[in-house]
């Protein structure tokens, strides 16, 4: 299904148009009707001569409402530019079709309305005037239908050309990345909240669990509706309206996209290739305040200029832009600038690169030279340069996907042809120099570590994932990878050099043997916790539970592993004779203290040999 979106100047007919070809008011706000003039988006959908169902997004013209104007037409396949033949160009026409030029429009035509107020001959010299106008532009070669929505006449004409129009021009993208952008939230009685939108990039189905963004709310599709007709799932390029469960009007507006959870993030910060318009009133300087419009959303940005010391009309730059407030977007989406005071649109130009990692320092020719790859790259080319900048962070096909705008088989392809630079963890990929870079960053850590504390059996994973920024998931397969390797020795608590082994110093080890003939002395009352690191300190204490020559049964107590064992074997072998045992049993059984025995079977308890029952334990 395609999607048709009016443009042009107030009062130059575009809703009575739509409502001649269509049946539908697209005017649907009490407002609308009571001034005779459009002021937020309408909709309405026809059938053409081939049977194919298009929608129509239909705009207002007036210069107040031009902010509701670029909230519909970011998804249109198409334009139908109209323009009043008694009139011809004016202000707002001019504007919409550099609006319609700025997004890259694939196709279009210009519907000449009121055809029965002129002659033949002011519609030929109002067409040569349009003709003029178009020049340059995506609606260079568009025809120009004179039409009458009074008449009708011209109205079979103008279907026609829309018919054949469309199929000229290449369906939506699949890319199995579903969003919508949310142009319209209500509720509706019996429903609850509904969103529409025109929907891009993959397909959403009743039942689905969806995610906005920005908001990172959760709900869920109860139902699809396109023109009224009920669906169980939705194709990318059509109207679409979702009524979703478990998020209230008040949680969603204008410009959000609903998407499935994980595929897009909000972002602040994104690079893009700016066409400065060549009316542009002035200049546009470093660090401007600009309106900032892609999809169905509006935003305050600062621009700052990567490769000029200021925009002048005309140009073409490269800017990184600030944004007030996150926004979804994605690599390859068209967007519009507009000044805000006064309001004009200024230029507009594309995404390319939604998630930059840092702000960009201007005037640096590897700045640009990775932004030239982005934009005009071969997908090998583009691949390994996102690789390359992620540095020691790895990167699956998804996330490359994301950032890149590349399909998954190319991606895949750019993947396979760069295969012996790049090493494969799991199914995330990095370079072969960041991997070396990544290794060198672990061995200096665990260098560093094992200087600073000699006593420590090794760096915690949690501590060393943490320090080097990575997903868990990514950290596991990292600290596999290095450790079949030989890089490292790890388990499920610590990370550790493979020659590295705690060793203590004779002084030390005289003390060690010291406090271990007590234990094995009295290995029921042993010295406690606090005695023995005052004798030794806590790490020396540490180290030695860590060897397994003691064993912690809580921040008191302490005992050595055979003691354990003996204790630990009598109460399940007391339990198995006699149904239970209480902590005064054990205590009277050893000649030790109430303490050891708490500790004992709270021990026990917390390993799940036993569980407590009243005062008493009993086997689990």
């Amino acid at each position: 299904m395609r999607v048709i979106g009016t443009a042009g100047h107030v009062d130059h007919g575009k809703s009575t148009l739509v409502k001649a070809l269509t049946g539908i008011d697209p005017d649907r706000l009490k407002e609308e009707k009571e001034r005779e003039m459009t002021i937020d988006l309408g909709f309405a959908w026809l059938t053409l001569p081939s049977g194919q169902t298009v929608s129509i997004v239909d705009v207002p013209g007036h210069e107040a409402f031009i902010k509701n104007m670029l909230a519909g037409v970011g998804g249109i396949d198409a334009a139908m530019l109209v323009i009043a033949a008694d009139e011809g160009v004016m202000p707002q026409t001019r504007e919409h079709l550099a609006i319609l030029d700025l997004l890259q429009v694939k196709g279009g035509l210009v519907a000449l309305t009121k055809k029965d107020i002129v002659d033949a001959e002011w519609i030929e010299m109002v067409s040569a005037d349009i003709r003029q106008q178009l020049a340059g532009t995506v609606l260079a070669r568009a025809p120009i239908i004179p039409v009458s929505a009074k008449t009708r006449e011209g109205l079979p004409q103008l279907l026609a050309e829309l018919d054949r129009l469309l199929q000229t021009v290449p369906p939506k993208n699949d890319v199995g990345k579903p969003r919508l952008a949310i142009d319209r939230v209500f509720s509706m009685p019996g429903f609850g909240t509904v969103v529409t939108g025109t929907l891009m990039d993959g397909a959403l189905a009743v039942g689905d669990e969806v995610e906005i963004v920005p908001g990172e709310k959760r709900g869920r599709i109860r139902g699809v509706q396109s023109h009224k007709e009920k669906l169980e799932r939705a194709l990318p390029g059509r109207r679409v309206a979702l009524n979703l469960s478990g998020l209230a009007v008040e949680d969603l507006q204008r410009g959000q996209v609903v998407t499935l959870p994980g595929l897009y993030r909000a972002t602040t910060l994104l690079d893009a290739r700016v066409q400065y318009l060549p009316d542009a009133p002035k200049p546009l300087a470093h660090n401007a305040l600009v309106d900032f419009f892609s999809g169905a959303a509006q935003v305050e940005a600062r621009v700052r200029l990567l490769d000029h010391e200021e925009l002048k009309p005309g140009d073409v730059g490269w800017v990184q832009f600030h944004l007030a407030a996150p926004i979804a977007v994605a690599k390859n989406d068209r967007f519009i600038i507009r000044f805000p005071s006064p309001s004009i649109t200024i230029g507009g130009g594309i995404v390319v690169d939604a998630h930059p990692t840092a702000r960009h320092r201007r005037f640096k020719p590897e700045v640009i030279a990775r932004l030239e790859t982005l934009m005009r790259g071969t997908p090998e080319e583009i691949v390994w340069q996102f690789l390359t900048a992620r540095g020691n962070n790895p990167a699956d096909v998804k996330e490359i996907a994301s950032s890149t705008g590349l399909s998954t088989e190319s991606i895949t392809q750019a993947l396979h042809a760069h295969a012996e630079n790049l090493v494969a963890l799991g199914t995330a990929y990095i370079t072969t120099p960041n991997w070396r870079n990544l290794v060198e960053k672990i061995r200096a850590m665990l260098a560093e570590y094992h200087r600073q504390y000699p006593l420590r059996a090794g760096l915690p994973r949690e501590e060393l994932k943490s320090r080097l920024g990575l997903a868990p998931r990514v950290f596991d397969r990292v600290i596999e990878r290095a450790a079949s390797e030989n890089i490292l020795v790890a388990n499920e608590d610590v990370v550790r050099q493979p020659d590295f082994v705690v060793t203590f110093t004779a002084e030390l080890q005289k003390k060690i043997d010291a406090l271990l003939a007590q234990f094995h002395r009295a290995p029921y009352t042993p010295p406690s916790a606090q005695d023995a690191e005052a004798a030794l300190g806590i790490e020396a204490v540490n180290a030695l539970v860590a060897q397994g020559q003691l064993v912690r049964l809580n921040d008191q107590v302490l005992l050595t592993p055979q003691a354990l064992q003996t204790m630990q074997e009598w109460v399940v072998n007391t339990i198995r004779a006699q149904g239970e045992v209480t902590v005064a049993q054990v205590r009277d059984q050893f000649n030790t203290s109430r303490k050891y025995a708490v500790a004992l079977l709270e021990y026990l308890d917390e390993k799940r040999v036993t569980k407590r029952v009243g005062d008493a334990r009993v086997l689990r």
